[in-house]
């Protein structure tokens, strides 16, 4: 499996991994950094974030088994360099993504957000 950067052309598939409108996720490559998980030449994840308030936020989290993990790392190095905290929301019924999460050292801190009414869960990590 091969990271890259997003590009404007993978939006397509994008769309297709989130059930998201392609406009939608064409803006997301040019507004966050987006990383791309590649396995013969077909995507088959991805992980977008932003910094601010000297904490990476991962703002999506799209993949298929071990992917979760490699695309995760991306945005924990990004921190680990800046001497930054991560915080990653995750669905409650999205427990690969938390298994991950925990595998990595992030700490549950409770309930996040609603997204389309389904909860969520905080995790964050001070250093990596």
């Amino acid at each position: 499996m091969e990271l890259r950067d997003a590009v404007e052309a993978d939006a397509g598939r994008l769309a297709a991994l989130t059930d998201a409108p392609r406009d939608v996720m064409r803006n997301l490559v040019h507004d966050r950094t987006v990383r791309i998980a590649e396995r013969d030449d077909e995507i088959v994840g991805f992980v977008s974030y932003d910094a601010r308030d000297q904490t990476v936020h991962v703002t999506q989290l799209e993949a298929e088994g071990e992917a979760y993990e490699r695309l995760l790392e991306e945005p924990v190095r990004f921190a680990r360099t800046e001497g930054m905290a991560v915080e990653l929301l995750a669905l409650r019924e999205e427990s690969e993504i938390q298994t991950v999460a925990d595998e990595m050292g992030f700490e549950r801190t409770g309930s996040g957000p609603r997204f389309d009414g389904k909860p969520t869960v905080r995790y964050r990590a001070e250093k990596l």
